[in-house]
């Protein structure tokens, strides 16, 4: 009885310690500011019939412990290689602390707040409410933001603030501050016309009678990369292998135009089909003129690559512009995080997954950025490979021309390169482009290239980025990047003139959206290798690719990331911030991963 006495009293102190002040004692503290990116203006105080999806993050209790196992299971010298982590544990290290639940929960109740959605984990907690009410929750104001070229709109905040009592149990919120703006414009497609077709396979006839006779660079196949990467005479059989695709802001993945390319180009896969998850209400329409010239080419090519393994295309919604005076909740511009949410919830998750939608590292706030990428870094730590694209724009803008540049840090006119984000994540790999024979850095556009501004290089990468850094003429671009950042890409693969059905018609396309799908596949080709050896999957690659030192993959040593009004960093030797380590050799690769 005198334990049951104390127990209680130990229970009564805890709730009291808990237990917000009154409502009316409550001091607010500013929690973050912002400045509306370049392009974006403010243009009217948000409507009273808008409502607003509030995405609120608590601290993850043990996220050290996640990281130290994600780098652990993913190096290939450590003991615990390929021992991934399943959701459970996974979700039981980055569950939050109860007091910090505890408080966030009586912190949005005391507001009426009770009807509210938490991620398995419980370090996320989701709201949706009408705008002003978010308004008095966090002491702001929240505007309409329009962007000047596209005229794109967002509902935003430049500020917020939180009662001071909550003492962390709240680590950020969105949508507030964030400007990230994945739309299809900065997924990389990029239509080459004949005039840079003709030039292109001109500026490759030299050296056409070491390519392999399946190539020809003005139309790249699934033959030439399987000739080209030395994987035409593998067949895959792995019952459990698997692939992904995201899709986003309405880019539709066309069967029809599967069915044809399969037709065109991997007979043995006609009739089959991928698996389609819904997100968020995100849908996948198949009538006429739906079809997505990025989705088209994502499912294509790394489907096709990577036939039969087990292929997903998550479709999510929430997509921009939007009329404010019939805002609804679902239209928060915040797909990404809905499909991290729906994956992370997820028992049975693709191995090896491919994205090509990114922004300006800048436009994401750096605490949302770094939450993001821990999610990331939840799913290589679960034996996930996941590869972005590195983008299509050099350095920056593009741009060699100095008296136009768009390269600046937001709210001035200091010059500064531009990196990518989520490429500039250090738990995912960033694949940057080539064309032809001998492959080079891709110059129709520039692959996307650059130091992080908000991560540190990573310990796996460090030896890498020194040698590169120092290899650079003294002072070159000083203050324009950050060479102590995380670097990317990482590796690289043909990434122009790839020959797609879109809308039923054969076209031909280039970006990094098209080397980061075809290097996916590549990826599930050598899952593939493994589990027929009763190995795990290869997971995060990274602490593999840099353990490699360049074995497995092909030197590109030609070419450059301009942008920004200069010619950005060179491709050489070796490791580089253009195009990595090079492009992939799986006929050494498929030994390797078995060491």
């Amino acid at each position: 009885m005198r334990f049951n006495v104390f127990h209680c009293l130990s229970l009564l102190a805890t709730t009291l310690a808990l237990a917000p002040p009154e409502k009316r004692d409550w001091v607010y503290a500013r929690k973050e500011t912002a400045i509306a990116p370049r392009g974006w203006k403010l243009v009217e105080t948000a409507p009273d019939s808008a409502s607003i999806k509030l995405r609120i993050a608590l601290p993850q209790g043990r996220f050290d412990e996640l990281e130290t196992s994600l780098y652990e299971v993913s190096d290939p010298s450590h003991e615990r290689y390929g021992k991934h982590l399943s959701m459970a544990e996974v979700h039981e290290l980055v569950a939050p602390h109860p007091d910090h639940l505890d408080s966030a929960k009586s912190w949005l109740a005391a507001h009426g707040l009770t009807d509210m959605t938490f991620t398995p984990a419980s370090d996320w907690i989701h709201v949706t409410l009408p705008i002003r009410e978010a308004e008095e929750l966090l002491k702001t104001t929240y505007h309409v933001f329009e962007h000047e070229e596209s005229g794109d709109r967002l509902i935003r905040t430049l500020e917020y603030s939180l009662p001071e009592w909550l003492n962390g149990a709240v680590e950020l919120i969105q949508p507030t501050t964030s400007f990230a703006f994945y739309k299809p414009a900065r997924s990389t497609i990029s239509w080459p016309s004949d005039e840079e077709q003709a030039e292109a396979e001109s500026s490759f006839q030299a050296g056409a009678d070491a390519a392999p006779a399946s190539c020809n660079f003005r139309d790249v196949t699934l033959q030439c990369l399987a000739d080209l990467y030395k994987y035409a005479d593998y067949t895959p059989s792995a019952a459990n292998n698997s692939i992904g695709i995201t899709g986003y802001l309405e880019q539709y993945a066309n069967n029809v135009d599967l069915q044809l390319f399969y037709a065109n180009q991997k007979p043995t896969a006609s009739g089959t089909n991928y698996t389609y998850f819904s997100v968020n209400g995100g849908q996948n329409p198949q009538t006429n003129g739906t079809a997505g010239a990025e989705a088209n080419l994502d499912v294509q090519w790394a489907y096709g690559v990577s036939y039969p393994a087990k292929q997903t295309f998550w479709s999510t919604g929430g997509s921009p512009p939007f009329n404010p005076s019939e805002w609804t909740p679902e239209n928060t511009n915040e797909p990404y995080a809905e499909w991290l949410d729906f994956v992370l919830a997820s028992e049975e998750v693709p191995l090896a997954i491919s994205t090509s939608y990114d922004d300006e590292e800048q436009t994401v706030p750096k605490d949302y950025a770094v939450r993001v990428c821990q999610q990331l870094a939840q799913l290589g730590a679960r034996g996930v490979s996941l590869m972005f694209s590195s983008g299509d724009y050099g350095v920056g803008d593009g741009s060699t021309d100095p008296n136009d540049t768009q390269c600046h840090i937001i709210g001035t006119d200091t010059l500064r390169f531009l990196p990518n984000f989520p490429s500039s994540c250090p738990y995912v790999t960033s694949v940057g482009g080539t064309y032809g024979y001998p492959e080079v850095a891709v110059s129709r556009f520039y692959s996307g290239s650059g130091f992080s501004d908000y991560f540190e290089t990573p310990d796996y990468q460090k030896d890498a980025v020194a040698a590169y850094v120092a290899s650079l003429p003294d002072g070159l671009y000083d203050g324009l990047y950050n060479p102590q950042g995380r670097a990317y890409p990482d590796i690289s693969a043909q990434s122009d003139f790839y020959r797609i059905y879109y809308n039923t018609r054969l076209v031909h396309i280039g970006g990094t959206s098209a080397s980061s799908p075809a290097f996916t596949g590549i990826v599930a080709l050598l899952n593939d290798v493994r589990l027929n050896a009763g190995k795990a999957p290869l997971g995060f690659l990274n602490p593999l690719i840099y353990s490699l030192k360049g074995q497995g993959f092909n030197d590109v040593v030609s070419g450059n990331a301009a942008g920004c009004g200069t010619v950005g960093f060179n491709a050489t030797t070796g490791w580089d911030p253009v195009t990595g380590y090079g492009t992939p050799d799986f006929s050494l690769l498929k030994d390797l991963v078995l060491q």
